[in-house]
């Protein structure tokens, strides 16, 4: 398999707490893209690299970031044998292609036609996640169906569903569809779809489909990775994998909630993820 890391933002919410803290205890953070913030004893993204290497998920990462941010990626990336940096070309989040987009441009441009595991580059899982046993669960998806693919859920409260992306699955686990931040009285699912998906090779080729039917849309329909699994559940088997939980640095209280979990309460950083 290969991965791709979603790492395109800009993290305009994330900067302009940056520079609206007094206390300047944050102020090294500024114009830092978030994947390569500081998260514990690594880069958040350092993590992720880490545990796909050692867990032999996948052979190469690929991380597409934008032209602002493409040299500091590079300069990280040079630690690492097998990390390849792509840029989208845009300078600000106004010409930002999308993370759909995204992951199209790297699938092309490295001639990718294996299984893809796709990350967002800001979020990253609970230490009871394990990334043999997503191997092991898309191997049996697999099993099932050659063009299956796999996406993760975790329990939200009720309060939480208008947060995320809300799976519903049949008896098989089977994702019957994805609800966009819907309100507690529109599902009863409880089932928070993080951006984590292993796509199978079949599917791939959808990618483009996708976009040519989503040519005119503004952007926000085809930025989120996650209404392209929504466009994709009715055409392809998609079943879901339970964690625990994720940690999503999308602003600065939550990034200082994540560092202060690595730096704390990690128990073992060796196996993390792995």
């Amino acid at each position: 398999m290969k991965a791709v890391i979603l790492a395109a933002g800009y993290g305009t919410r994330f900067q302009r707490d940056v520079v609206s803290d007094s206390s300047g205890r944050f102020a090294h953070l500024a114009g830092v893209a978030k994947p390569l913030l500081p998260v514990g004893r690594r880069a958040l993204i350092s993590h992720w690299v880490r545990a796909l290497t050692a867990s032999g998920s996948v052979d190469c990462v690929y991380v597409v970031t934008n032209a602002l941010y493409h040299a500091a990626f590079e300069d990280w990336a040079a630690q690492f044998t097998n990390v390849k940096v792509l840029s989208d070309e845009t300078s600000n989040n106004d010409e930002r292609l999308g993370a759909v987009a995204c992951l199209q441009l790297a699938v092309t441009r490295f001639n990718i036609e294996d299984h893809v595991v796709v990350i967002g580059g800001d979020t990253l899982f609970k230490e009871d996640f394990s990334l043999s046993r997503v191997k092991e669960r898309f191997s049996d998806v697999q099993a099932k169906c050659e063009d299956g693919c796999l996406v993760l859920s975790y329990r939200c409260g009720d309060d939480e569903t208008k947060k995320y992306g809300i799976l519903e699955v049949d008896g098989d686990l089977r994702v019957v569809c994805l609800k966009e931040k819907p309100l507690p009285c529109e599902t009863e699912s409880r089932r928070a779809c993080p951006c984590f998906y292993v796509f199978s090779k079949k599917s791939l080729p959808l990618l483009g489909t996708f976009l040519e039917e989503k040519e005119d849309a503004a952007i926000e329909e085809k930025d989120a990775p996650g209404n392209f699994v929504s466009w994709l559940i009715p055409r392809r088997p998609v079943y879901t994998h339970e964690i625990s939980g994720r940690f999503d640095v999308g602003n600065l209280p939550s990034y200082i909630e994540c560092d202060l979990y690595f730096r704390e309460k990690l128990q073992d950083v060796k196996s993390y993820m792995v």
